[in-house]
């Protein structure tokens, strides 16, 4: 049974992880917007009203129906210390039986890299996804450029597992990526 939307929250010893609501909208647009340069070039093209209050309902209503319906769960990451927004990490793609699978993104405001945040996030929602959605593989793909990312995923224990090309449209041309999947180790299954 999925968990509900509301009643969500995974927490680290620095971190709260939850979905996004409403009330997020401004800190979510503030720190995005001040993050853009850093941001977009890892990103899929932003639309032209990228951080507007239509952005937030189109992207909220699709992170909740896609909640709702099992296939993603996005989540926005912040410190415990001051309840101030960070980032954000979402799986999509969700498969069910026979995958049991799942895609993994996030993001991290500038102002925070570097801090370990981000490798926090990935380690817990991805221990969250083995034991609450009962996934066995969760899959990343990052630029070959991206080195940062990859040691995120690396120090969390995902695996390159190959090479794609052109396999997703990031700042508006379609890009090579690095593959990496962390498996469900066998004695938690």
């Amino acid at each position: 049974m999925l968990p509900p939307l509301r009643e969500t929250l995974v927490t680290t010893g620095r971190l709260v992880l939850a979905p996004p609501f409403k009330a997020d909208f401004a800190e979510w647009a503030d720190i995005r917007e001040r993050s853009r340069a850093h941001l977009e070039p890892w990103e899929p093209h932003w639309p032209q009203d990228a951080h507007s209050k239509s952005d937030w309902s189109r992207r909220l209503k699709a992170w909740h129906s896609g909640w709702r319906k099992g296939r993603a769960h996005v989540f926005l990451i912040r410190r415990q210390q001051d309840n101030r927004l960070v980032g954000g990490v979402s799986l999509t793609n969700v498969r069910g039986w026979p995958a049991q699978a799942a895609n993994i993104g996030y993001w991290v405001g500038e102002p925070y890299e570097g801090q370990g945040y981000m490798q926090e996030a990935v380690g817990t929602v991805c221990a969250w996804a083995f034991q609450v959605l009962d996934l066995c593989r969760i899959e990343a793909g990052t630029l070959p450029n991206n080195e940062r990312s990859q040691r995120v995923l690396a120090k969390v224990g995902f695996e390159r597992e190959g090479y794609a090309r052109d396999y997703l449209e990031i700042a508006g041309k379609r890009e090579d990526h690095i593959l990496f999947a962390l498996v469900r180790p066998t004695s938690q299954r």
